[in-house]
């Protein structure tokens, strides 16, 4: 059984977790304020769900999830996430992350400045253009007419592949935009961000996307 685990267990943490212990997964899920504040979730998720600290999830996790503001990615736990696929769900909010001039000026995406803090990791792009409430609401059987599709991006063929698979576990086609240079294309205030959308609207939307919006 694959273990997920999941740093950051806000809106869109809980979610993921919630997806992944329908779908089979274990889940270690950490968040910055101690595991002892996660009982209440960790009720809810069942036997297959624990509380743990950042390390303790990133070294239990077979594939981690990172879904913590962008601010705090320097305190992400690099040594134990090394080697290891790690999905992104990053999106840069200059009201709550202050201006970060790379991406002001479009150099540089989220994803990248992850993949700068986890040198060692498999970064992949995931579940950043969607309500977080979608993610357990809007999922349908694989073959489902105008079956909402989620966009992912990545460098490395592995963590693409993982994320596609746990995609469809959820209920959700998969559009691979490319390497994680090309994830700012379904960042905020683009035509893709959190609208709902087949697979084909989604790589429409991905093609008119504009660097700098």
């Amino acid at each position: 059984m694959t273990t997920l685990g999941i740093i950051g267990a806000g809106n869109i943490g809980s979610q993921v977790a919630r997806v992944a212990v329908a779908n089979g997964y274990d889940v270690v899920i950490a968040n910055s304020r101690g595991p002892e504040t996660l009982a209440d979730l960790v009720a809810e998720l069942g036997p297959h769900a624990k509380a743990a600290t950042a390390e303790e999830a990133a070294t239990a996790a077979d594939v981690a999830v990172v879904t913590v503001p962008l601010h705090a990615i320097d305190q992400l736990p690099a040594a134990q996430l090394a080697g290891k696929i790690v999905l992104d769900t990053n999106n840069y909010y200059f009201e709550r992350d202050g201006h970060i001039e790379s991406l002001d000026k479009g150099e540089t995406t989220t994803s990248e400045l992850v993949q700068a803090q986890l040198p060692e990791s498999r970064i992949a792009k995931a579940f950043n253009h969607i309500y977080a409430a979608d993610i357990t609401t809007d999922g349908t059987p694989a073959g489902t007419p105008n079956r909402r599709a989620l966009a992912t991006a990545g460098d490395d063929a592995e963590a693409v592949a993982f994320v596609t698979r746990f995609y469809d576990e959820a209920g959700f086609d998969t559009v691979n935009v490319g390497p994680l240079s090309e994830s700012w294309r379904v960042e905020r205030d683009r035509p893709a961000y959190v609208v709902r959308q087949n697979a084909e609207e989604l790589t429409a939307n991905v093609a008119r996307a504009n660097r700098l919006p």
